[in-house]
């Protein structure tokens, strides 16, 4: 297998995502810009290996549980069922709002668990979705503790406004990075999803990089004001010491 080969194999088990879970043979060598012999090869490849399964109905593929076994690798690795959720499940309880853990890969957000609000009324997100840098407080407050260079190469790839509220423009952005960045959390409303308060700290791998995010989210109908978002950022931060306590212990990060 040449190294041209093998990339377009990782880009095709890269397009199956939350949003489209399945794909056929001429779906793919489409998206690809290949052909469909070689798409054939990849796809019988990962098959008898377990990483894909083909629905003998729809003649579609789907990831298989062998990409599962590797996920279940890195959750172990990061402690975030045994350790870290019940440090965000008490997050929550204090706050009555849900918490959710995201860690930074590459230049994007993946959002890796979640300890959901008992109220009816609630805002829960998708394990696993990735999401951008530049949109939202669990976003934003990772984005402001990278490195400048990295900054510059976020917004250079350009901003997409999700909502009205949507920072995209460059200097305002950086503004907000840099006052992020000097009072430790991030705080937005309607940023990402209209009817979403967010309120965020960084974590920090044992060089001091950052790594991630713990963030409180609800409905903006809850907005948290005054007396309340200083009691919710105190359980918030309350919380950052014990995850990053676990952080440093095992010199765990996932970047």
């Amino acid at each position: 297998m040449t190294l041209k080969t093998l990339e377009k194999s990782l880009e095709l088990l890269e397009l199956f995502t939350k949003e489209r879970t399945s794909w056929g043979v001429r779906e793919l060598a489409k998206e690809l810009g290949i052909n469909h012999t070689t798409v054939y090869r990849i796809l019988a490849t990962f098959e008898q290996k377990g990483y894909l399964i083909q629905d003998h109905e729809t003649k579609k593929y789907e990831l298989g549980m062998k990409l599962w076994e590797f996920g279940q690798l890195v959750e172990d690795k990061l402690g975030i069922s045994e350790y870290i959720y019940p440090i965000m499940r008490n997050v929550s309880e204090q706050t009555g709002e849900t918490i959710f853990l995201t860690w930074l890969d590459q230049l994007e957000c993946v959002h890796v668990e979640m300890a959901e609000s008992s109220q009816s009324i609630k805002f829960s997100v998708s394990v696993g979705s990735r999401t951008p840098l530049h949109a939202g407080a669990s976003n934003t407050v990772i984005m402001a503790y990278l490195p400048r260079d990295v900054q510059e190469h976020v917004i250079a790839r350009g901003l997409t406004a999700l909502t009205a509220h949507t920072v995209v423009e460059k200097e305002s952005l950086y503004k907000k990075l840099d006052e992020i960045k000097k009072r430790g959390w991030c705080f937005s409303a309607g940023e990402f999803a209209d009817e979403v308060f967010g309120l965020s700290v960084p974590l920090f791998n044992k060089r001091r990089e950052i790594v991630g995010s713990m963030t409180i989210a609800g409905p903006v109908s809850r907005t948290p004001e005054g007396e309340r978002l200083l009691t919710m950022l105190s359980a918030l931060q309350e919380g950052q010491r014990e995850v990053q306590h676990y952080l440093d212990k095992y010199n765990l990060s996932y970047v």
